[in-house]
C-alpha cells in the first residue's frame, strides 16, 4: 500500500486524488469503507492514532449512519481530513 505523509507532502492534491488513495484501501471492493479500512488507510498514509481518527471520521463523514464510508460520503470525508488534519488539498 502507498506510504504518503499528508502534512509534508510537497505539493496539494485534488479532491479526486485524496478519494483515490482512500478507495485503495477498501480490499473487500464492497465500494464502502469500513472502519478497518480506514484505519489502514491512515496508518498507511503516516498518521499517527489511526484506530481514533477512523472513528471520528466515520463519525463525522458517514451521512446515513451505516458505519461505512460509501463513494457519496467519501467528499465529506475529504473535507473533514483537510480541516482536522492538514491535507493539503487544491
Amino acid at each position: 500500500m502507498p506510504h504518503w505523509t499528508p502534512k509534508s507532502s510537497s505539493f496539494p492534491l485534488s479532491e479526486e486524488q485524496v478519494k483515490g488513495l482512500l478507495s485503495r484501501y477498501d480490499t473487500n471492493r464492497d465500494g464502502r469503507l469500513s472502519k478497518d479500512e480506514l484505519k489502514r488507510a491512515f496508518r498507511g498514509m503516516g498518521l499517527r492514532f489511526s484506530g481514533w481518527r477512523a472513528s471520528r471520521a466515520l463519525r463525522h463523514a458517514d451521512a446515513n449512519g451505516d458505519h461505512y464510508i460509501s463513494e457519496d460520503e467519501l467528499s465529506e470525508l475529504v473535507k473533514y481530513a483537510h480541516s482536522k488534519w492538514g491535507f493539503r488539498i487544491n
